[in-house]
């Protein structure tokens, strides 16, 4: 398998870098379908990631002065509380001080919990930069004096894990960013006196300080723009271009563009992304009614209400709400991004941990029915969801049927076995064919409270 995947990289890599000779005026490659799903292929089977957000915003704790920030993003602080960004650097820069081990914790909450890959804030909307950056003070390493990016990329890959970087196009601190939305709303700020060009100029040498120092980039997660502000705004096409150049098998979403997928359930609307735009589309705090098929993507949660740390906030999630908007998205051909929001040390949060390490203990279980699935080609069951995989359909039951009596409404597959994943022994369960479907007789109680997975294989010759 190994060796396999490596020489579809290597193909993946020469072809892409062929394709960047071909690239048109609006930033996309001319790429061949099986080009694109090779480089898809690691992310879609991934199926499960962790995002990180942590900055200065995380010292602020969701509280500014004794003032609580009452909007539900602590990393927002900045801009909901009005702060200037000379006060905010002045208070908060000396204070951060992250513990010797944080990316350790990171990537190994991570593997805990069977995600695939870490997505981390390179630079959020206070531009605050993780990086060692030429072009600014205000990094991490003349913080702390430590190159935190690296240390992040290098415990993520120890792990096993795909390297995926968040970076913000909207900066809270450059004195020539874009006035628009975001930008704290503090008297005088306007986009007088401000050139966004000598912003965007900033914009692209610290992101190629990223693709070009630390080595493969697995994803590059680009947040966000509006309407008034998007695309060339930010030169989109020769960003994009020049961290192809560099990354050839990097992944995209498409927020360098305003989307009209970003914050609605109507899964209709995923039909908006655009190719050229980038390689999936990101759904926000929301699962999509359906999936549209051709159309990768992949909602972003917190656990609680806030991206970043807040102690304001303990509105936590349960783990089994966690797991089934897992196995929900997962269902209709998405991935999930699980966030969560390191205290100001760089110390996950206890409630964070426990609910990664119970998901992850229904992972290792139940994985082979999330890793690697596609979505389900039958209407969601009342009683749950299915993924399937060639040769096999899983039936997640998240309410398990009062008489016992679990009912497949398909006639269009050949099952020659069903059995609860669990169950190591693969004790075949009876099935009853009807002219509805199919009927399993379970066991009295379900093997897991959260979400019990039942195997059904089939002959694929005959379907």
């Amino acid at each position: 398998m190994k060796i396999r995947k490596a020489l579809v990289a290597t193909l993946v890599f020469l072809m892409s870098a062929s394709s960047l000779l071909l690239a048109d005026d609006k930033n996309a490659s001319v790429e061949s379908s099986e080009v694109r799903d090779a480089r898809m292929e690691q992310w879609r089977e991934a199926r499960f990631g962790m995002f990180v957000h942590w900055g200065l915003y995380s010292i602020a704790a969701g509280e500014w002065e004794g003032k609580p920030n009452k909007q539900k993003s602590a990393e927002w602080i900045q801009k909901h509380l009005n702060i200037p960004a000379d006060v905010y650097e002045k208070k908060l820069y000396p204070k951060f001080k992250p513990k010797a081990d944080f990316a350790l914790e990171w990537a190994e909450t991570a593997k805990m919990a069977g995600c695939r890959y870490l997505v981390f804030t390179s630079k959020h909307h206070e531009g605050f930069a993780m990086h060692d950056s030429k072009v600014t003070t205000f990094d991490a390493k003349d913080a702390c004096g430590r190159d935190l990016f690296k240390e992040i990329v290098d415990a993520t890959r120890a792990q096993g894990l795909q390297v995926g970087v968040y970076h913000s196009v909207i900066d809270w601190h450059h004195p020539h960013a874009y006035a628009g939305f975001g930008l704290p709303t503090i008297k005088g700020v306007t986009n007088q006196g401000r050139d966004n060009s000598i912003y965007v100029d900033y914009l692209h040498h610290q992101v190629k300080e990223i693709v070009t120092g630390y080595g493969p980039i697995d994803i590059l997660w680009w947040d966000f723009s509006k309407p008034d502000c998007q695309g060339e705004s930010w030169r989109a096409s020769e960003l994009v271009a020049m961290v192809r150049k560099h990354q050839p098998h990097v992944l995209m979403n498409d927020r360098l563009y305003a989307s009209s997928s970003f914050m609605t359930t109507d899964a209709s609307l995923l039909k908006s992304w655009k190719p050229e735009r980038g390689d999936f589309t990101t759904p926000e705090q929301h699962v999509p009614d359906t999936g549209v098929e051709g159309v990768d993507w992949e909602t972003c949660m917190t656990m609680n209400n806030t991206w970043g740390y807040s102690e304001h906030d303990s509105n936590w999630k349960s783990t089994k709400v966690l797991l089934h908007n897992l196995i929900d998205i997962v269902s209709k051909g998405g991935n999930y991004l699980l966030n969560i929001g390191p205290m100001p040390d760089g110390t996950v949060p206890p409630a964070s941990i426990q609910r990664m390490k119970e998901i992850g203990q229904w992972m290792n279980v139940n994985g082979e029915a999330i890793y690697a699935t596609t979505a389900s080609p039958y209407d969601q069951p009342k009683w749950g969801r299915y993924t399937t995989k060639p040769g096999r359909l899983y039936a997640h039951v998240l309410q398990w049927p009062e008489d016992s009596k679990l009912r497949i409404d398909t006639n269009d597959l050949d099952v020659t076995k069903a059995y609860l994943l669990a169950d190591k022994t693969q004790k075949t369960l009876s099935i009853e064919r009807t002219k509805a479907g199919l009927v399993l007789s379970l066991p009295a109680e379900a093997t897991d409270s959260v979400a019990s997975v039942i195997v059904l294989e089939y002959d694929r010759n005959k379907n």
